[in-house]
């Protein structure tokens, strides 16, 4: 058996809950379950260090107010009570460029706790997966993060970002070549890109995604849904590779799609 995981970064109070809903209704209708990874606070003035807005905010940069939590977007949480299919897993806070690369440890408790607040505020359950903003994390924050959550989801592992504590463990994963690993009481995961992405060739999107998949035990495929509507205008194309990797996914025997939760039982061995 071969398992999956959907990853959809970077839901936020200005989400419109319709643009999750086109994305992902042929995966709930087929019990696959997609794990989205949201943005507590969202900053609103979010911009990339070339000076361009972040894509995650195409109508919203500039507004008046610095950030905004996302129990302010009352129909996208009524969205999420609706369809269970949807696991909701903590990214960041306020998504700011890097904000993961802090090395002190008391502003990093501060920042997780703070996000944590705001999911159990607006009702939703305490996450236990953490996705660091760009994939970036300091040495502070992986020991941080690590001490509240059960499993870390990035896209790669540098030994120099790593707690001293995990280098054993991180070299033994380096000579198995294994893409996963753990360390005591959590469950590091890595990802081999953003698969699902604009700014892939489409015409080799759904090869590369089956690729991946056959050449592992399990795949986090990772995508943004704000991806899919750039400039608030859907990319149908791009929309249909999206439902096809539904449609791949729901009918190989061989391949299950697990949420994040599923990892943290012990049921499923990485490699």
């Amino acid at each position: 058996m071969r398992y999956v995981i959907i990853r959809d970064d970077d839901t936020n109070a200005f989400t419109p809950w319709e643009c999750l809903e086109r994305l992902y209704r042929p995966f709930l209708d087929k019990g696959l379950p997609v794990n989205l990874a949201v943005i507590p606070e969202v900053a609103t003035n979010v911009k990339l260090p070339d000076g361009r807005p972040e894509g995650f905010l195409p109508s919203r940069n500039g507004s008046g107010r610095e950030s905004v939590p996302i129990g302010e977007n009352s129909e996208l949480l009524d969205y999420f009570r609706d369809n269970r299919g949807y696991k909701v897993v903590q990214h960041g806070l306020h998504h700011r460029y890097w904000e993961f690369e802090e090395h002190d440890h008391a502003t990093v408790r501060k920042m997780l706790w703070r996000g944590t607040s705001r999911f159990l505020e607006a009702g939703l359950p305490k996450p236990a997966t953490f996705v660091a903003p760009y994939d970036r994390f300091s040495r502070s924050s992986f020991t941080e993060v690590a001490n509240q959550f059960q499993v870390i989801s990035t896209g790669w592992f540098e030994l120099r970002r790593l707690p001293f504590v995990w280098w054993p463990w991180y070299v033994r994963r380096k000579l198995r070549r294994h893409a996963h690993w753990s360390v005591p009481r959590t469950i590091l995961l890595s990802h081999p890109g953003c698969l699902l992405s604009c700014f892939r060739p489409y015409s080799t999107m759904l090869e590369n995604i089956v690729n991946q998949v056959q050449s592992r035990k399990l795949t986090v495929l990772v995508t943004h849904w704000w991806e899919y509507f750039r400039s608030e205008t859907p990319d149908t194309a791009f929309i249909g590779f999206l439902h096809q990797t539904a449609d791949y996914l729901a009918a190989n025997e061989e391949i299950q799609v697990i949420s994040f939760e599923d990892l943290t039982r012990g049921s499923i061995q990485l490699d």
